[in-house]
């Protein structure tokens, strides 16, 4: 005799079915904030591996102004319009000492796309109609971040982070230095003696943390 599925039975997977789209589906959805976290952090951990990759401690340049010229990460949060909260990984190889500005030149080359750079547009350079600048570091219009801030061991106000030879993340402005690490009162006061604490805002999804820990110079997500 030929079985097939009592009405009771068809009616009872299609609940079952309704049951876990009503649950799944939800969680499909994109969290723009979470992908803007994971990208920066990415970036942060690359910007590190250039500094330590290409090592620049008393390179070639007689020993004068070689602290300046370690790679970093910077943020134009006071760029033109179509660039708000775009960032930028360079190394600021210009004259000494350095401008601490990102020329054509100074800025890195995205490591998946030889054609892109590793900015989503600077103050005086680059914008996003720039075939070479990378949209997705522009964190305002490509994830709809509305803020950023920094805060805890890294400079405030000049919203860049530094790593040394080493990976060791370093604060303020790399065109400040007279010396490597500016020693006062027998510490080394250019290093982060606390974690450095990046947040990310987004109008609709909240805010979100990023920590890079003094010394090791590690970067993670804290969700608060």
């Amino acid at each position: 005799m030929k079985k097939a599925f009592t009405m009771i039975e068809l009616v009872f997977v299609i609940v079952v079915i309704g049951i876990l789209a009503a649950v799944i589906i939800p969680n499909t959805k994109t969290n723009h904030l979470q992908e803007a976290a994971i990208q920066l952090v990415s970036h942060i951990r690359y910007t590190q591996h250039l500094a330590m990759v290409d090592d620049k401690f008393g390179d070639n340049d007689g020993g004068v102004g070689w602290f300046e010229k370690r790679w970093q990460l910077i943020f134009q949060t006071t760029a033109r319009t179509d660039n708000k909260l775009a960032y930028t990984i360079y190394s600021d190889t210009g004259s000494v000492p350095a401008t601490a500005k990102p020329d054509s030149t100074e800025i890195a080359m995205d490591p998946a796309n030889n054609n892109k750079y590793l900015s989503g547009g600077t103050t005086t350079l680059y914008t996003l109609t720039d075939a070479k600048v990378n949209k997705k570091m522009n964190l305002g219009l490509s994830y709809g971040i509305g803020s950023m801030s920094m805060s805890g061991g890294c400079d405030a106000n000049n919203k860049r982070l530094s790593f040394d030879h080493l990976g060791r993340p370093i604060a303020n402005s790399l065109a400040t230095y007279s010396s490597a690490y500016k020693a006062s009162g027998g510490g080394y006061q250019r290093l982060l003696s606390s974690p450095c604490i990046i947040t990310l805002t987004s109008p609709s999804e909240g805010s979100i943390e990023i920590h890079i820990e003094q010394e090791t110079g590690y970067a993670h997500i804290v969700h608060i």
